[in-house]
């Protein structure tokens, strides 16, 4: 799987991370019904970091298809909000 972080580049996932990443984003889905923006930020940190730390970034001029696009880790909660639209970051 290849995941573009927006802002940063893409990293080629095996796909046998999904689950672990999957914990993350369910999480992730949880504190942004809540509203809870500290939380938020911890856990879309601790899910760009299990995305770095598991993945191998592909080269800056490599242009693979994304299967997903993760939001710039600046992003605000309003902002994460509006990409998800209930569909949350990592496809099930």
């Amino acid at each position: 799987m290849i995941v573009r972080i927006m802002g940063e580049g893409q990293v080629r996932l095996d796909d046998s991370h999904v689950v672990e990443l999957n914990k993350l984003d369910d999480e992730l889905l949880a504190e942004m019904e809540t509203g809870d923006e500290a939380a938020f930020r911890r856990t879309f940190a601790a899910l760009l970091d299990a995305v770095r730390r598991l993945g191998t970034p592909l080269p800056d001029d490599a242009l693979e298809p994304s299967e997903l696009i993760l939001p710039s880790p600046d992003a605000s909660l309003a902002e994460v909000q509006e990409m998800l639209r209930d569909d949350g970051l990592i496809p099930g």
